[in-house]
């Protein structure tokens, strides 16, 4: 098994900070059995150890998380890279090919239909990125108002079958209140959140899809919307990683899906600009996952 560079790094920053802990434990005892009749140099020389020993940890911990980060950017600028390069270069060649070429007219609809597909693309990998950005910021409350969730879902699941070319099977609305799940928030924010969670689960699920959406009511001050997939599933150890800015699950599968790891970030962003959260469930690799947005709710007597 290869050892990549950022593990070598990691083990290097590591084993140097634990060196350096050791030997300053040395010193501190060294010092201890030297000046342990006289109480001032003995109280100044461990408090001082100490300090000494508590900053080589947190240098030792940031080094090695700069390093994680730092890796994480590299894996995103090459996964945007590839995001924006792979359909420039379809249209570029569809481009060339209808301006060479005489081509019937079945054949051209067909060159038109696929560079708006990688056009799409394109569009999204760009809004994606604006939208991260957007999401480490503060939003104006002046401009939420009362959304129909209910509502949102529907048009994400039709939006979503479209554009994959999915049957109803595929991707379906299992549970749903009778009633109107109202939130107070920002309509586009919203929207993108539940497009985010269930095109992430179509994405993961492989050949065979089988996504269900359920909008459940566990109080009248809550609403839930529930995405759950027979996908790639998730290692325990990493639930609570995917959520994170840049981050994308390192496993054999997830290679040949293709993303900028800004998906999941944008929906707890959201959500927790709302009021809420967001978290994923798994009980491992190759069994699926599910995806929990939750929000408060306004509800009128």
């Amino acid at each position: 098994m290869r050892i990549t560079s950022r593990t070598k790094k990691i083990a290097f920053f590591v084993t140097l900070g634990a060196c350096l802990v050791g030997l300053a434990v040395a010193l501190n005892v060294t010092w201890v059995v030297l000046n342990w009749r006289e109480v001032v140099p003995l109280v100044l020389g461990i408090i001082f150890f100490g300090l000494i020993i508590a900053g080589l940890i947190l240098y030792t911990v940031f080094l090695v998380r700069e390093i994680h980060r730092n890796e994480q950017q590299d894996s995103f600028l090459n996964a945007v890279t590839h995001e924006l390069k792979t359909p420039i270069a379809s249209i570029r060649l569809y481009l060339e090919t209808l301006e060479s070429r005489q081509l019937n007219e079945p054949r051209r609809h067909e060159f038109y239909r696929i560079m708006l597909e990688d056009t799409d693309r394109l569009l999204g990998t760009v809004e994606q990125i604006l939208k991260a950005g957007e999401a480490r910021h503060g939003t104006n409350k002046k401009q939420w108002q009362e959304v129909d969730l209910s509502s949102i879902v529907l048009e994400t699941i039709e939006l979503t079958r479209l554009r994959h070319h999915l049957p109803p099977e595929a991707l379906r609305l299992g549970s749903q209140p009778t009633e109107t799940m109202l939130l107070r928030g920002n309509p586009a924010e919203l929207r993108t959140a539940v497009f985010n969670l269930v095109e992430n689960a179509v994405k993961y699920s492989g050949e065979k899809k089988d996504v269900v959406v359920d909008v459940l009511a566990p109080g009248i001050d809550t609403v839930l919307l529930r995405v759950r997939d027979h996908g790639i599933g998730i290692p325990p150890s990493e639930l609570k990683s995917i959520f994170k800015r840049f981050y994308r699950v390192a496993s054999s599968a997830n290679g040949r899906v293709k993303g900028t790891g800004l998906g999941l970030f944008i929906v707890r962003s959201i959500a927790r600009r709302h009021g809420g959260d967001a978290f994923a469930e798994s009980e491992g690799l190759g069994r699926g996952s599910t995806f929990t947005l939750r929000l408060p709710r306004v509800y009128h007597v």
